[in-house]
């Protein structure tokens, strides 16, 4: 039987990378007959982070990079013709939006919604057998319940609200066998996005000055769920397999679930393509989550525990003007932080000036995050096994390492050690 060829859009800058070793990995029999890659960075030279092993992956007879602007539709279109004497693509991975949380509306409407939908529109036109989108965890979660794909759950300001609206839009799209993937917050080797790995570098800080990592969030007992990058990979192409062997239709009957309307009612008169807050919308949708199902302050002890050092809470003082006004105590955090990592990375050894690595937090960083998909209904439909299932010391420990060796993090003692 021969193997699909297989496109990833998007997502250079959060899981392709993961993804497309995943599907041609260096050792060992590719998943896929060949791969195209589109987004809009160049890779050569590098303009955004790469990491040390996808431009070994780039090398591949049967990979291809495509830089392209995926705003346009006809650059879309003509990213799914395939090389001549090619078959064509059959399965789509789509990773593509905007990832800033403090990005205006209107270019997460372009950069999410506008793209992710022309995306949707020309693999259904082309008749892909599977077309798998990743949703990241841009929700309020609650505190207690099932965290099943049933529960109602608000997308988190506006990054989240069009996130979540890209979904709608992908679902009401005829003929697209689209499944959604939706994830927790994700962490590995090379992962540069997100909230965890600001976590780790706040925690070497403090591990390198000897002090407490203090949080604001007491008493740190709310979900701060996470999964590994590689499991991002393999439930991404589980679930192509998945979708490509029963289609959309019965994928609705055995997965499938409403996406509610969670916009401004107004916002479907003015944005092209949203669909009408009256319809109902049925896509196939699955959490995934690793078996740690850490707290917060279960996820602080893990990670200050790698770095030497404690997982503490600031004052109640602290915290409640921090629940208030982030805005105003976010330099004076930062100020340590940013002041120690400078000084981490110039005396490193060797020095790592050029990092792009940091242990700022910003206020998205800082906010409360209560994040909790549970993984059920991927594993008992579709069979899928974690490989990484817990996070732990050993886990960041081989991220650390890698970057070490790459030359992206610093290699420190603690201070006046």
């Amino acid at each position: 039987m021969s193997k699909p060829n297989a496109i990833i859009f998007g997502g250079l800058n959060t899981c392709s990378r993961a993804l497309a070793a995943y599907l041609v990995p260096l050792e060992g029999e590719p998943l896929v007959s060949n791969l195209r890659i589109v987004d809009k960075y160049s890779v050569n030279p590098p303009t955004t982070y790469l990491g040390a092993e996808f431009p070994k992956v780039l090398e591949k007879p049967n990979v291809e990079y495509r830089q392209a602007n995926l705003t346009v539709p006809a650059t879309v279109k003509s990213m799914f013709d395939p090389p001549e004497g090619q078959e064509p693509y059959s399965y789509v991975f789509d990773l593509t939006g905007e990832i800033q949380w403090d990005r205006p509306e209107k270019v997460q409407i372009i950069n999410t919604f506008n793209v992710a939908r022309q995306i949707g529109l020309e693999a259904a036109a082309r008749n892909v057998k599977a077309y798998v989108r990743i949703q990241h965890p841009f929700y309020e979660c609650k505190e207690k319940g099932k965290h099943d794909e049933k529960e109602d759950i608000k997308p988190d300001d506006v990054l989240g609200t069009w996130w979540h609206e890209t979904l709608r839009a992908l679902g009401a799209i005829e003929n697209l066998n689209l499944v959604i993937l939706r994830t927790a917050q994700v962490y590995g080797p090379y992962v540069d996005f997100g909230n965890i790995i600001g976590y780790i570098a706040v925690a070497a800080v403090y591990g390198y000055l000897k002090q407490p990592f203090r949080s604001l969030w007491s008493p740190g007992k709310h979900p701060m769920h996470v999964v590994h990058v590689e499991d991002v990979a393999g439930a991404m192409w589980t679930l192509a397999e998945w979708m490509a062997g029963i289609g959309r239709k019965e994928a609705n009957s055995i997965a499938g679930e409403e996406i509610l309307f969670k916009n401004d009612k107004n916002k479907a008169k003015e944005v092209e393509g949203m669909v009408p807050p009256t319809t109902t919308v049925i896509a196939p949708l699955f959490n995934l989550e690793d078996d740690s199902n850490v707290t917060m302050a279960e996820l602080g002890k893990i990670v200050t525990s790698f770095f030497g050092t404690s997982f503490e809470f600031y004052d109640f003082v602290t915290n409640t003007i921090a629940k208030f006004k982030l805005e105003d105590v976010i330099e004076e955090i930062n100020e340590t932080h940013v002041g120690a990592w400078s000084e981490m990375i110039t005396t490193s050894t060797p020095p790592v000036p050029k990092t792009h690595y940091t242990a700022y937090m910003d206020i998205y960083q800082l906010k409360k995050h209560v994040i909790a998909f549970n993984a059920d209904k991927l594993k008992h439909i579709t069979n899928y096994k974690l490989r990484r299932p817990q996070i732990n010391q050993e886990t960041i420990g081989e991220i650390i390492e890698k970057l070490k060796a790459e030359g992206t993090w610093p290699n420190v003692t603690p201070k006046g050690s």
